[in-house]
């Protein structure tokens, strides 16, 4: 018998690192998508606090034409105790009513228009048959700012889930 001239193994050559598979492109685009969304929904989250979300709400308000003048000055009443009930200890804004409530507007807002001017509507309000609109137009500017204001506090920037 004659002897076959056979050669060792040969091993295929080792698989290169490059070019590598498309998951290895894929990965830092999806790294890269997943950092700007991030970024966007932590931006859009910090600009939907609480004092944004009302001035949107005021400016609807305004901006209905099918409410009348008392039911604007009702749903206003309720946005601005909502909104300190938010921002504010329940403690010190539950309790308030009428001429004490108004001043606590002032004292935010550090003028006092709510006592001494337009203000005065929302506590005289309920004992009146109708709402002048041109008073009612100057209470809505005027908590309007009282909202700016509010904006540039630190209460009116943070975040927070209201307390039960």
């Amino acid at each position: 018998m004659e002897q076959l001239p056979l050669r060792d193994l040969h091993l295929p050559e080792p698989v290169s690192w490059w070019p590598p598979a498309i998951g290895w492109w894929l990965l830092p685009l999806a790294l890269l998508g997943t950092a700007a969304l991030a970024a966007w929904l932590i931006r859009r989250a910090r600009r939907m606090t609480p004092v944004s979300l009302a001035i949107r709400e005021l400016e609807d308000l305004r901006a209905d034409t099918a409410l009348g003048p008392n039911e604007k000055l009702r749903r206003l009443s309720i946005l601005l105790r909502r909104v300190a009930l938010t921002l504010f200890p329940r403690q010190e804004i539950a309790g308030l009513a009428g001429d004490d409530w108004l001043r606590w507007l002032d004292e935010t807002l550090g003028q006092p228009r709510f006592s001494q001017g337009p203000g005065r509507l929302l506590a005289e309000a309920p004992y009146r048959p109708t709402v002048p609109a041109a008073n009612l137009d100057e209470l809505l500017t005027l908590s309007r700012d009282w909202l700016k204001v509010l904006s540039k506090t630190r209460a009116g920037r943070r975040v927070q889930p209201p307390e039960e």
